[in-house]
């Protein structure tokens, strides 16, 4: 496959930049909005279209994970919990993703993410006022979190940090960016788990996913800085908007391909 043109190459690199820049604010690796941009834009199929969303989710989320660790010193026995357990679960439910139904999986993925936007956009206080003064993770809960999100990863290359963030915020009662932080923890080892699987099998467009990754990278860093200055319901309700969308874009994506 050739490279592409210098004006889709600076389409490209605009493309990347924005999802950096999201991916960084609400704490995702841009993976949610991509694979179905890839599908729709570019005609890529289901699995090659996770393979490429991984090039640029797996540098993303090492930086957004860097950049909120600098603002959240979360405690390394958690964070290991969490990444380790996620990252397991990636790789043996990628395994055993090739056997499944994938338009079932996807059905039940859109469903979900759109129902906890929607709980989320319509909680009346932020859940972390129940949270403790310190907001430190619960360390023995840690690797449940990691079990799900790691799933999602593995099954779907995206949505772990869609279905960490709102656990630990809901159930588990942390502020919004603390929650982020966490779940980055989780999806960066796991998403490079995921992008070693798909390289593996050929299922990755590296032509288009570096440029793609390295616009990002000059705009992940201002997202997490934005993402510290704006109130925390006004985050909250972003991320809710993100997920709804996604999942309305995700299904038109599910319904057009039928």
């Amino acid at each position: 496959m050739e490279w592409p043109a210098l004006t889709d190459l600076l389409l490209v690199l605009s493309l990347g930049a924005a999802l950096g820049f999201f991916g960084g604010l609400f704490g995702i690796g841009g993976g949610i909005i991509a694979v179905p941009l890839f599908i729709l834009g570019f005609g890529m199929d289901q699995a090659l279209a996770q393979g490429t969303a991984l090039v640029l989710m797996v540098p993303n989320l090492l930086i957004g994970w860097w950049r909120y660790n600098q603002h959240h010193k979360l405690p390394w026995l958690a964070v290991a919990a969490i990444g380790i357990t996620a990252t397991l679960t990636t790789w043996l439910t990628a395994k055993m993703a090739v056997q499944l139904d994938q338009d079932v999986l996807h059905w039940i993925f859109n469903l979900f993410i759109l129902a906890v936007g929607v709980r989320m956009l319509l909680l009346r206080k932020n859940p972390s006022e129940n949270a403790s003064s310190s907001d430190q993770p619960r360390t023995a809960a840690m690797p449940i979190v990691g079990v799900l999100g790691g799933t999602s990863m593995g099954l779907l290359g995206m949505g772990g940090g869609l279905v960490a963030t709102p656990l630990l915020t809901t159930v588990f009662k942390h502020t919004q960016t603390t929650a982020q932080a966490l779940s980055l923890a989780l999806v960066a080892p796991s998403s490079v788990m995921a992008l070693t699987t798909y390289a593996t099998a050929h299922r990755v467009d590296w032509n288009l996913g570096l440029p793609l990754a390295f616009g990002g990278l000059f705009t992940v860093s201002a997202g997490v800085a934005v993402a510290h200055y704006l109130p925390e319901k006004a985050l909250r309700r972003s991320f809710a908007m993100v997920m709804i969308v996604a999942a309305f874009w995700l299904i038109v994506q599910s319904l057009h391909t039928h």
